[in-house]
Order: structure tokens, then C-alpha cells, then sequence
């Protein structure tokens, strides 16, 4: 196989360790600085110039992408995958992860916890948002940041709300968060490959320092995994659309609240303490999977007019509710089930004997037109009406407002 692996710090650990592996099991392997890449783009031909010399197209890539080129070095991901070339974790996988606030509206629609987050732009309702997520203490973070950088604990609404201002005057957006007080200074990191967890650490801060990172001083020690905490990092991993990442999780009364999904992965505190090859188990998933690039469904399926792709939900006393998927006539009426998401198994290509039940959802490829009358108005949260007080109708009122 022939690997690049994208990144700003070849002489870091991990990029290292991922060389090593991958010559250790003889593929070939180039170290590239993703802003050192250009992009052409033609009509059907999408190509790359690596410091200005065409590239010779690799088998995979592996994003090591940094924090402050994510815009950059995502856009040339992008380019690799226009090119048909795999990577485990794709640009818009990564972009979702990278940013915190991005991440957070993805995961809150799934039945997966998540600490209780609000994000206001307006300091009028500041005092507002650290009340509804529990008071303080609270957890200020900035939506980009990373091994800990940009997360501040406020212990007082005073101090909260000043921090916020301050933050928000440099323009800085940040999420306010519940504080979890049982997890304090501690968190688990499950390290996921292909939706599975191949190792898992406890990470515990050191001395007052809230904040567990390893880059803090905190120390790793490898643990074995809950099956509810494997459960949720898998999850995670699947719903952000990542095949190689850290999931971070915070020890909360109620079970694991995730709290990152981080993209790039540092492997030397996970390595160190458990022993495990993570860099070899890695070089060894991109090698089974070379050659099988992800398709984008949006670029792909909907090119055909008139077609696209959609939920549909099986409601109470819908008709459908008892029929095999075979007998419902969605093949007649040119509409492909994809996949059967019933609580939280997901179940891909269902066979047309399957029968469907009340709460099932069907992803479903086909023609819009007929799938608009399948589509049943979704349950949505109805905001509560309080009523306003009277007021009081003048003469004055009255004489210009006239019904």
C-alpha cells in the first residue's frame, strides 16, 4: 500500500509511530505538510501538486490535520476524495468533530449523553443560558480549541458572566456547559477503530488542575471499558462519521457524557499506558480498506432529477405498521430502503421479509415525488404558551386602533 499521511510535525510520536508501522509491515509510506498541497480543479479532473509538482495518487490518506490548518488541510482532503482515495475519516467528519459546538448539535438529536450545553451570543441572556444548565460551577470552553486549551472553570455567576463578556469582546465564541462535579479532574478516553474500541484510558489531572489532559500533566492508566462506555464511544465514533478517533468521556452519575470526538488522536499517553500497538492496529485498518473510498451520498445519489434521499418514519397507526418491507409497495413506487433504524440498532439492506413496526425509521433512496406522500409531519416540541397580563385598553387606544 501506498500511504500518505498528512501532517505539520513529522518528527511528533505519532506520526512517527504510524511511519514505523506502516514500513514494519512494507508499505510505502510519505510524511506531507497539507499546506504545502495545491489544488486543480478541471472538468472531470480533479487533481493535486505537492510543492508544485504533480502527485503520484496514493492508495490512502490519514489525516493528522492540526488544529489551527483545519480549514486548509480539510479542503485538500476534500480533493483526495474527489480523487476516489480513501481515508478514514473524511473531511466532513472532521469538520464536524473539530468544532465543539458542531459536534454537540450532531449528537444532541441521538439518544446519547451529553452535558448539558447552551451557546448565546446576546450578554442579555448569559444569566439565562448557566441557569438552565444547572448553575454554577460552569464550564466555559471556545468552540475550537484543543489538549485543553480555551476551558476555564467559573465557580460564581458573577465571574462566569464576566468571563463570557470578556471573551465575547475578542470576538471569541463559547459554549457554557455543566460542570459534571463527580467526574472533577478525571476523564476516559476510548481510542476507536472501524466501531470498535481497541484501547481505553482513565485520564486524572494532577494537583488543583481541573483539566485531565496528558500535555497538562495528567496521568493516563489503562482500564477496561464499561460495556455502556464502549457502547457510547462507538456511537459517537459512528455519528461523526470517523473511523479513527479518541472519544473523550466524562464519568457522569447518569453513565458516560461525551465529551470530545477528536479526529487526530495523540497515541503516546494511550500507547504508553496500555502497551498496545494503536499505530500498527491503524496501518493495518487503512491496508483492509485501501481502495474502498466513502461515497457521498449527495454527490452521488442525487444526481438522477427527481431523486434523492430521506427518512421515513413509522408512526402510530400508520399503515405500514405490520407489513413485511416487501408488501408495503415501496419498490413499485421506485423507493429503495437503505437502511431500518429501530431504537438503536441499525439494520443495513433489510431483507424485504423484515417486518416493520411502530417507532421504525427508514432511510430511504428514491423518487421524491412519491416519497413527499409517505412522509408523515414529525412530533416536535411544542414551546410552552404562557398567558400575558391584561392590559389595560385606553380611549386613547381604542379611537386609533379601531376593530
Amino acid at each position: 500500500m501506498n500511504l500518505t499521511i498528512l501532517s505539520r510535525a513529522p518528527k511528533c510520536y505519532s506520526t512517527r509511530r504510524l511511519v514505523e508501522a506502516a514500513e514494519t509491515r512494507g508499505h510505502k509510506v510519505l510524511v506531507r505538510d497539507p499546506l504545502r498541497y495545491a489544488i486543480d480543479m478541471d472538468q472531470g479532473d480533479p487533481d493535486l501538486y505537492y510543492r508544485g509538482k504533480s502527485i503520484k495518487v496514493p492508495d490512502a490518506v490519514l489525516p493528522r490535520i492540526g488544529t489551527s490548518v483545519t480549514r486548509y488541510g480539510t479542503t485538500v482532503l476534500r480533493q483526495f476524495e474527489q480523487m476516489d482515495v480513501y481515508t478514514p475519516n473524511t473531511s466532513a467528519g472532521i469538520g464536524n468533530s473539530r468544532d465543539k459546538l458542531r459536534s454537540l448539535q450532531i449528537l444532541s438529536r441521538h439518544n446519547i449523553g451529553i452535558p448539558t450545553t447552551a451557546y448565546v451570543s446576546n450578554k442579555a441572556d448569559v444569566s439565562d443560558a448557566i441557569e438552565r444548565v444547572g448553575g454554577t460551577p460552569v464550564i466555559i470552553k471556545l468552540i475550537e480549541g484543543t489538549q485543553g486549551v480555551g476551558v476555564i472553570l467559573a465557580d460564581k455567576p458573577e465571574i462566569a458572566k464576566a468571563i463570557i463578556e470578556t471573551l465575547h469582546s475578542a470576538q471569541q465564541n463559547v459554549l457554557i456547559q455543566k460542570f459534571v462535579a463527580e467526574s472533577k479532574g478525571k476523564d476516559v478516553r476510548a481510542f476507536v477503530i472501524n466501531d470498535r474500541v481497541v484501547g481505553a484510558i482513565r485520564r486524572t489531572a494532577q494537583g488543583q488542575e481541573f483539566r485531565s489532559n496528558v500535555h497538562r500533566g495528567g496521568v493516563a492508566t489503562s482500564i477496561t471499558l464499561d460495556p455502556a462506555y464502549e457502547e457510547a464511544a462507538v456511537r459517537a465514533a459512528q455519528i461523526m462519521g470517523l473511523k479513527v478517533c479518541g472519544v473523550d468521556m466524562l464519568e457522569g452519575k447518569d453513565g458516560p457524557q461525551i465529551m470530545e470526538i477528536n479526529s487526530s488522536p495523540g497515541l503516546e499517553g494511550i500507547e504508553g499506558a496500555t502497551g498496545l500497538d494503536i499505530a500498527g492496529a491503524v496501518v493495518e485498518f487503512i491496508n483492509d480498506q485501501a481502495g474502498m473510498p466513502d461515497i457521498d451520498l449527495r454527490q452521488r445519489l442525487t444526481i438522477s432529477r427527481g431523486y434523492g434521499v430521506t427518512d421515513i418514519i413509522i408512526h402510530a397507526g400508520n399503515e405500514l405498521v405490520g407489513k413485511t418491507i416487501g408488501d408495503t409497495g415501496l419498490r413499485d413506487e421506485d423507493v429503495v430502503v437503505l437502511t431500518l433504524k429501530r431504537g438503536e440498532s441499525v439494520i443495513s439492506n433489510p431483507k424485504s421479509t423484515r417486518e416493520l413496526e411502530e417507532g421504525d425509521t427508514l432511510l430511504c433512496y428514491g423518487k421524491l415525488e412519491n416519497m413527499k406522500k409517505m412522509v408523515l409531519s414529525r412530533a416536535r416540541k411544542q414551546p410552552e404558551i404562557q398567558s400575558l397580563p391584561e392590559t389595560p385598553v385606553t380611549e386613547e387606544f381604542a379611537q386609533e386602533n379601531p376593530e
